[in-house]
């Protein structure tokens, strides 16, 4: 057997202390699967005095994550997260010295994946990020590796476990957001401040990787348009229903004609569809290629034991010696494509006007939609008798973003308008 590798870990939370247990527990069958075993020799924590789930004897503890660029460690694992800071600092000084590094990391990778790529390239080191997207589901893997022979064609996926949780909770026990968040606090499953859930930043981050790997380009998190699902209430999920869909939060990707469109946003999904069925905290990816037709792969998106096990996964290739470039293509290769207008996307769309309960208020709606030559499939008006107002809802025929935006901001401004109107996009 080969020569143990020599890892390191910054950061001993949650992910870090999983995957010193895992290393530890399933050490025989990981050095049977690798050829060779896989030995921490050092970590960095911030309290070295802190009471841990897993045992340190043998390790040796840094205050300075940077001090993990040694001799003695052949990886590096960061696990501290943010997408500057020491994080940024100890992957380039690692990968610069020589060193593989596995993080798991996905505002680093989404903001600086490229740029690391090349210095791995150029110290002929690996960059690994199997944990960044998904937690345990092994999408990246998939996509660089199995699935390399297609031409992507789309990518969706529910990649954000608070959020679902939220949406799958308010449908299940007829909560509204609110008082379900306020739980998902309590419970762990989300942030005291949960904007990077709930506003769909945490989404973007991932699906600015998967689109990289899909569609061979630099990660470009600012090109993706984002919005989260503050605005959701039990009243849209109902809705949702009753016409045969459920509410995601979705990222998704699309190349067309050279130009690369990123979108998160809540979607109607319909109830038959794979991700429709993809409920609590767990994630799901759906890939499109076109020599294997429609993949979908869903599993635990979060979670120390998850999250641990996609580390891992990255450590064990590399024990391997297995050789790739972290987004598939040299980042020489990777091109720098233009973010495609929200505006041109084409889709069917569900909208939820709030109006006065007052004769020609149907007839002002319709109006704003042939306007802007908008095809509508269905039009229902029911009585909020709370305030004499009326609830339209509107599922519309396949059209275009910006035809939708012009409708919308008309019916907005006229005196029948009660609230702002919530647009929603349907995806197949």
């Amino acid at each position: 057997m080969s020569a143990p590798l020599r890892i390191a870990i910054a950061g001993l939370g949650t992910v870090g202390a999983a995957t010193a247990q895992i290393l530890r527990d399933n050490a025989a069958i990981i050095a049977a699967r690798c050829g060779r075993s896989i030995e921490i020799v050092a970590a960095s924590v911030r309290d070295p005095g802190k009471k841990r789930a897993v045992t340190l004897d043998g390790i040796r503890l840094e205050a300075d994550a940077l001090a993990l660029v040694a001799p003695d460690v052949d990886v590096v694992v960061e696990l501290i997260g943010g997408q500057e800071g020491i994080a940024r600092a100890l992957v380039e000084r690692a990968l610069d010295a020589g060193k593989h590094v596995v993080t798991a990391n996905k505002a680093l990778i989404a903001h600086h994946g490229a740029a690391l790529a090349a210095r791995a390239e150029q110290q002929q080191t690996t960059l690994a990020f199997e944990a960044a997207v998904a937690g345990g589901i092994p999408i990246i893997a998939a996509m660089r590796g199995g699935l390399a022979a297609n031409r992507i064609q789309r990518v969706a996926g529910i990649l954000n476990g608070t959020c679902n949780y939220i949406l799958t909770t308010m449908e299940r026990e007829r909560r509204d957001f609110a008082e379900v968040l306020a739980d998902a606090q309590k419970l762990g499953y989300a942030e005291a401040e949960p904007s990077f859930d709930i506003d769909g930043t945490d989404t973007a981050h991932k699906l600015a990787i998967l689109a990289s790997l899909a569609f061979g380009v630099a990660p470009d998190i600012a090109a993706v348009h984002c919005e989260g699902i503050r605005r959701l209430s039990l009243t849209d999920i109902d809705y949702a229903a009753s016409f045969g869909y459920r509410i995601k939060l979705l990222g998704l990707a699309t190349l067309e004609d050279g130009a690369l469109l990123q979108r998160v946003h809540p979607c109607l999904v319909p109830i038959a569809a794979p991700l429709a069925a993809v409920d609590g905290a767990f994630n799901a990816v759906q890939v499109d290629g076109d020599a294997v037709g429609r993949v979908v792969i869903e599993g635990a998106g979060a979670g120390g034991a998850a999250t641990a096990s996609a580390v891992i996964s990255d450590l064990m290739a590399i024990a391997r010696e297995d050789r790739y470039a972290p987004f598939t293509l040299a980042a020489s290769q990777l091109q720098t494509v233009p973010p495609a207008a929200l505006a041109v996307h084409q889709g069917c769309y569900y909208l939820r006007l709030t109006v006065k309960d007052a004769p020609g208020a149907l007839a002002d709606i319709a109006h704003a939609f042939a306007a802007q030559h908008v095809s509508v499939h269905s039009i229902t008006q029911r009585t909020t008798e709370a305030d004499r107002g009326a609830q339209v809802i509107v599922i519309t025929h396949a059209t275009n973003e910006a035809a939708i935006a012009h409708a919308v901001q008309h019916i907005a401004a006229l005196p029948i308008s009660l609230a702002a109107p919530v647009v929603l996009r349907i995806e197949p």
